[in-house]
């Protein structure tokens, strides 16, 4: 199949999927073309059926706003047309769903038809899509689609609760490559960070309030208090200055390392003890279970669809939204008992293993040909 995906090319959940989808696709003989305003992160290595199409928005003194939609469904279009593309998938519903249904009916009209799926993510569906600016636009961009998929079980009936959703919507998870994020040794690392044998402690995420990122921090200090600890803070965002300025507050910035953006995620998850998900919402939870692929077990919150991939009890530990107490009294409940915090690892990665990538990528493949099949059947009825 030829394949255009279209994302946000960011750290974001919703991109890292699209993109790790691709690859994988590309894996397995398919043709996948990349179409976004830059080179997604982890598009980061030659592969001989990945093709990457940067969309442009021309600017003009008439624009306050460069109209990026509209950029987007033309470059749509012109590499469908030019590619000889088999169908769309886009990822994230603003402005994705509704730029594709706009370069499928431009299509039509040059007797070209290109069904499109769209996946809903999370916050285009929760937070952003439920503003009464997008609701119309977005209902109906996803009404059009020839298929519509959710990366949760949660993340399906709240859409359902919130939009009148006028067909099925396909729970396909989130994945992860085991082959990828998998515990490699890096003591080496885990000396430099914690040279004297401290437990190290790991959150990462884009920094929004969603993330509750203030709440990692409060942990790890009232677990300081009690033992030896490092803390190491992936990712930035725009709540990052506001969590180092609360690290001086605290008097435990000799302790916590911000490392930004980091590209070997798995490195740094190798050396970990524990994973802390704080979020008010979580569609899914993909940092989580990368980590538990490298065998981390989680403290998080059971908001959204974290409690499908975070088993309580097993792969760590749940809390109800903003209870730092609890989080921490599960911290050193594992970080103090060297044969419990084992067993968990152990189970963070046989749970881990129920969600690799081989698993899932053929459920998207059968979507595609299904959609196709049904594209094809509708356009010979309308001869």
């Amino acid at each position: 199949m030829r394949i255009g995906i279209v994302c946000y090319p960011t750290f974001g959940g919703s991109g890292v999927l699209a993109t790790e989808l691709g690859k994988a696709l590309a894996d397995k003989g398919h043709i996948v073309h990349f179409i976004t305003y830059q080179q997604p992160v982890r598009l980061d290595a030659f592969h001989p059926n990945i093709f990457y199409h940067e969309v442009t928005v021309p600017t003009y003194p008439l624009f306050d706003f460069p109209p990026y939609e509209t950029a987007l469904s033309s470059t749509m279009v012109d590499v469908i047309m030019n590619e000889n593309l088999d169908l769309l998938h886009v990822h994230y519903a603003i402005p994705h769903a509704s730029s594709a249904y706009l370069a499928k009916q431009i299509l039509k009209k040059k007797n070209k038809n290109i069904p499109y799926i769209t996946t809903l993510h999370g916050t285009d569906i929760t937070l952003v899509g439920k503003d009464k600016m997008y609701e119309p636009v977005v209902t109906f961009a996803m009404n059009e689609s020839d298929a519509i998929t959710a990366v949760s079980q949660n993340l399906k009936e709240e859409t359902l609760r919130s939009f009148a959703i006028e067909k099925e919507i396909h729970v396909i998870t989130n994945f992860v490559d085991v082959k990828r994020f998998a515990l490699s040794n890096k003591e080496h690392f885990r000396k430099m960070l914690a040279p004297n044998g401290e437990k190290i402690m790991t959150h990462v995420s884009n920094f929004r309030k969603v993330k509750r990122v203030e709440d990692v921090i409060h942990t790890f200090y009232q677990v300081r208090q009690q033992m030896p600890a490092k803390l190491l803070m992936i990712g930035d965002g725009p709540e990052r200055q506001q969590m180092e300025q609360l690290c001086r507050e605290l008097g435990t910035c000799d302790d916590i390392r911000f490392l930004g953006k980091q590209e070997k995620l798995e490195e740094i998850l190798s050396i970990t003890d524990l994973f802390l998900l704080p979020s008010a919402y979580e569609s899914f939870g993909l940092a989580a279970l990368e980590a538990m692929a490298c065998e981390v077990p989680v403290i998080s919150s059971n908001a959204g669809g974290i409690p499908e991939i975070n088993i309580h009890g097993e792969t760590g530990y749940l809390t109800d939204v903003g209870d730092v107490d609890a989080m921490t009294r599960y911290c050193l409940e594992l970080l103090t008992d060297d044969d419990k915090l084992k067993k968990f690892k152990k189970n963070a990665l046989e749970q881990a293993l129920r969600f690799n990538i081989g698993a899932i990528v053929p459920q998207y493949e059968a979507l595609y040909a299904e959609v196709m099949k049904n594209a094809e059947e509708k356009a010979m009825h309308s001869l």
